[in-house]
């Protein structure tokens, strides 16, 4: 991205940090960006084993947070949150609109030639009744579902390539699927890669690296429609 990343420093409380199983990149009186480790659930899940998660462990600093996205369990990265209903409906009204603008780096297996233009997969995707909560590509009955990306660095000793991606419509699995559907699963992606390509990662080389959008509140602190920018560079 060309823009530069903000980060805000100053509007996060030093004791809020490191919070113990992710990081607050930012915080305000109307949301919080949070970068979420890999294995850690967004959401709750069904069953008492599933019960942790990022929401509650920042439920436990800020009581009034609330989900607006979520990212898959094996994911890591940045993760939006609303403080309190009414930022919790603006938020999601920007996502319905596309308006906030997500990318994503992974790992892929196979040779993708770098070049600086982006490249679009254009595949609809539906739920594989038979072996929920697995996708699909379906040209019949799926949703129409894009994702832009393009080629970062090949490395000829793995046989893989560092690739950007930018999801345009945000359907469950939507990157990891459309990968496979390419020919180029995501590395360790337990799901949607063949053995051999799961075997090359100890877990999901997927990470949300930045988020963009014009901040939906008016406070004391910000204008409205402040362009906020956040970055985070993955772990692999």
């Amino acid at each position: 991205m060309a823009r530069q990343c903000t980060t805000f420093p100053r509007r996060v409380p030093s004791d809020d940090l490191n919070s113990p199983g992710f990081q607050t990149i930012y915080a305000d009186d109307s949301l919080l960006v949070l970068n979420k480790p890999h294995g850690l659930l967004s959401v709750p899940g069904r069953g008492e084993d599933k019960q942790d998660c990022l929401s509650r462990r920042v439920q436990q600093q800020h009581p009034d947070a609330l989900v607006v996205h979520r990212l898959d369990m094996a994911t890591s990265g940045l993760m939006l949150m609303a403080r309190g209903p009414a930022m919790q409906r603006a938020l999601g009204k920007l996502f319905e609109a596309r308006a906030i603008q997500k990318r994503y780096v992974a790992v892929v297996d196979g040779h993708l030639n770098h070049s600086p233009d982006w490249q679009l997969i254009d595949l609809p995707i539906a739920l594989d009744w038979p072996n929920r909560p697995l996708r699909i590509i379906d040209t019949d009955n799926g949703q129409p579902s894009q994702t832009r990306w393009r080629a970062l660095l090949f490395d000829e000793r793995t046989n893989s390539t560092r690739v950007e991606l930018e999801p345009l419509s945000g359907r469950s699995h939507q990157l990891r699927v459309h990968l496979q559907a390419v020919g180029h699963p995501i590395l360790g992606d337990a799901l949607y890669a063949p053995p051999e390509a799961q075997a090359k990662a100890p877990c999901l080389l997927l990470h949300a690296c930045a988020l963009a959008f014009r901040h939906p509140a008016n406070t004391l602190s910000q204008q409205v429609n402040e362009l906020l920018h956040f970055e985070s560079a993955p772990a692999f």
